[in-house]
Formats: structure tokens, C-alpha cells, sequence
């Protein structure tokens, strides 16, 4: 049996499902290719606004309808918005599945926007805001993001400003919806125990008849980057510092290496260079970790690390001689085999996670029309050679190009 299989239904509506033989718990979700950086200047915050706003009724639901349809079989429905994508999903029992999808389709579709609640959940996103803002470890993050992709929408805040959201309207929401959700940019993705025929079906069934736009939009492509260092002074009681600069795009063909290569820095193992070589080795930072985060025509690598500022410096030195040992050493065969399996065994877990798996699937095939097996990930992992990372190393972690943000 086909690890996955998929269709793509007459509206433009691509359809992927994983069959999982003998599971009693489903996920699906609809992954909409429109997320913050799709925003006009004085939109900021609107994507995030939408999904909010999604289940606040629909044209035959009230909002206590919507959120108890699947509270009431004990399943869960949510959402999420990024840089550049939307999602709708949800977890249930399998006999529920129906019952989801065509959830899913209403508040996608049908929704009604109605003013006395949209209002309110200004409020709301507004309460999230001044929460965030209240963590500075999260919020240098987003701070780095728009210095480094200054003047440009991808390096918005995805939330918005408290001024920016109090500004949005109901014509701002509709306008959004029907530009930016374009069926030939949606994808819906499955992972469950119902056999894809079924699946295509219920699709058909609910799906099919659903369209939006057919209004062409296109991105406005990142292209113009000067590095910056940047301190701000921040009521913190210890030193937040970010280090990178931007990378690899979703297509690029050195993006699983520049994945494998950040694990080996920073990944989320207890074994990685930072968490070995300062964390626990010298004990001067409580949190160091590093991140690649690729988008469409561009990607960001990142250095975090939360220390005292007495130590701020030293930890400045050792990460940077660890980002030179990278660029100046070829990984030995033991290290390059060891990093290999634990990446594939990171990505091996994911997959065990029915609803991160499905956004996966989905996001996958909207990005590239296609969705890698796991065989063929795993076999692109161990082609990986240490000249590549090294090659890499040097490109991505030339100081010269680097940027940095602390909040003192």
C-alpha cells in the first residue's frame, strides 16, 4: 500500500491522506497558502485576526455551535497562522470524521463575521499581545525577524500591534478572505484509519462545491538584506542575545543539510555543540539553542541564548568558536553517522504524531505539489557528506554577514 495517496478535486482543492490501519483517532485539517506576509501595510495582524474570527459563527452555526460540535464526541478542533500559511484542523474518533471535515468546510466557507464578535475578539488577540510582550525570550525572536527582514511584510509580526489590530474591520476580513483564499491554494490533509477512497468521497461530497477566488496574487519575493547589530534595553533579569541571518528557501536543494547541520549545532538533542560546549561544559547559559526556519524565497538561521550579562561576553566567544569550528573542520565519519541517525530518528518520532504529521503532509503539498516518502527523506539524509556541511557551514556562518539582537 502507497504511503500516502492524493487527488486534486475539480475546484483546485488538492486532497492528501495517510492511511494508518487499525488507529481509533483521526486528524484532519484544510492548510491554506495565506498567512501575515500576504497583509498590506495597514493589515498588520489581520491573517491571525481571521483565524480567530473563523469560529465565531457561520451562515447555519452560532459560535457555541461551532466550538461544541466536536467537543461534544470528545474531539478537538483548531487552528494556527503563520508567516504564510492558515490552518484549520482536527482530532477525533474515526467514526467522527465526516462530522469534522464538514466543520472544517462551514467556518472555512461559510463563515459570518458577525460585528458584536469579531469585536470582542479583539480584545482578546489584544490580552495575547500584551501577554507576549511580557516574555522577552519569545519576543526578541519576532524583533530579529523584522530587523533582518526590515521593510519587508515576512518580517512582520504575525500578531500585529495592539493599534493595528484595533483598526481592522469586517470589509478588511472579507476583502482578505476573498483574495487571499483561493481554492487552487488549499490543501486538505488526512491521517487516520479510513481507507482514501472514503476519504475522496466525503471530499467530494463537501468540498467540491466550495470556491473563493480566482483573482491572481503574488508575492513580493525578499531580496534586499544588510546586517545590523542591535541592542535594546529591556527590564530583564537576564540578557537575551540572538545571532543569524537569512538562508535556504523551502526549495532549495541544501535545505535537509542545513536542517542536519543546525541539529548538529543547536537542535533540540542534549547532545548538540551549544548544549554540549557551553550549557554544560562552562554552565554560562541557561537556554542556547539554534533554528532554521525556511519560508518560500528565503529561510532565517538563528542562534538563541538567555545568560547573566556579567556573562554575556564569554558566551558571545564560545558561540562564535563554535560556528568557526563548523566552518573550519569537516565532521569525522563517527559524528557525520551519529547526527545522520539522530535527525532520522527525530523525524521517525514526528511521524507518530497523527496531527503533526498531517499538517506536514499538507503543508508539503501546497508548498511543492509533492510530498517526499519517508524512505526517500531518510535516503537524501544519508547522502549528506561532510564536505557538504562544510561547504554549508561556510556560507551560512560567514560572520560577515550575521546580525544580532540583545535585550539588555
Amino acid at each position: 500500500m502507497k504511503e500516502f495517496e492524493q487527488c486534486t478535486l475539480p475546484n483546485g482543492i488538492r486532497l492528501i491522506h495517510r492511511y494508518k490501519n487499525g488507529v481509533e483517532v483521526s486528524h484532519c485539517g484544510l492548510i491554506i497558502n495565506a498567512g501575515s506576509r500576504d497583509e498590506g501595510n495597514s493589515e498588520q495582524g489581520l491573517a491571525h485576526y481571521i483565524e480567530h474570527c473563523l469560529f465565531k459563527g457561520t451562515q447555519k452555526r452560532k459560535a457555541y455551535h461551532v466550538l461544541s460540535r466536536l467537543d461534544n464526541v470528545g474531539g478537538e478542533l483548531n487552528a494556527y497562522t503563520s508567516k504564510e500559511e492558515t490552518a484549520i484542523y482536527a482530532s477525533f474518533m474515526s467514526a467522527h470524521y465526516e462530522r469534522a471535515m464538514e466543520l472544517i468546510v462551514d467556518i472555512t466557507f461559510r463563515a459570518s463575521y458577525p460585528e458584536k464578535e469579531i469585536a470582542k475578539e479583539k480584545e482578546v488577540i489584544i490580552d495575547e499581545i500584551h501577554s507576549y510582550m511580557d516574555s522577552p525570550a519569545e519576543q526578541i525572536f519576532d524583533e530579529f525577524e523584522e530587523q533582518v527582514f526590515a521593510g519587508h511584510s515576512i518580517g512582520r509580526n504575525i500578531l500585529g500591534t495592539v493599534e493595528s489590530v484595533r483598526g481592522l474591520t469586517r470589509t478588511n476580513i472579507l476583502d482578505f478572505v476573498h483574495k487571499r483564499y483561493r481554492t487552487d491554494q488549499m490543501v486538505f490533509a488526512s491521517v487516520g484509519s479510513l481507507p482514501f477512497e472514503k476519504v475522496r468521497k466525503l471530499a467530494m461530497k463537501h468540498l467540491t462545491h466550495m470556491h473563493l477566488s480566482d483573482e491572481p496574487v503574488d508575492r513580493v519575493a525578499f531580496d534586499r538584506y544588510t546586517p545590523l547589530h542591535k541592542e535594546v534595553k529591556r527590564d530583564t533579569h537576564q540578557v537575551h542575545y540572538v545571532l543569524g541571518a537569512p538562508a535556504y528557501d523551502y526549495a532549495h536543494d541544501r535545505k535537509r543539510a542545513m536542517v542536519l547541520l543546525t541539529n548538529v549545532l543547536g537542535g533540540p538533542g542534549m547532545n548538540s555543540r551549544l548544549n554540549l560546549n557551553i550549557r554544560e561544559k562552562h554552565g554560562i547559559a541557561y537556554n542556547i539553542e539554534a533554528h532554521y526556519q525556511p519560508y518560500t524565497d528565503t529561510g532565517l538561521f538563528t542562534v538563541y541564548l538567555g545568560t547573566d550579562l556579567s556573562l554575556l561576553n564569554r558566551s558571545k566567544r564560545l558561540l562564535r568558536a563554535e560556528l568557526r569550528k563548523l566552518r573550519e573542520k569537516k565532521l569525522g565519519t563517527a559524528q557525520l553517522h551519529q547526527a545522520k541517525q539522530q535527525l532520522i530518528g527525530h523525524i521517525a518520532l514526528a511521524q507518530e504524531s497523527g496531527s503533526s504529521l498531517m499538517l506536514a503532509l499538507g503543508k508539503s503539498a501546497l508548498l511543492y505539489d509533492r510530498v517526499d516518502t519517508t524512505e526517500e527523506i531518510f535516503r537524501e539524509v544519508e547522502t549528506i557528506t561532510a564536505s557538504d556541511l562544510l561547504e554549508i557551514a561556510n556560507e551560512m556562518f560567514d560572520e560577515r554577514r550575521m546580525s544580532s539582537l540583545t535585550f539588555l
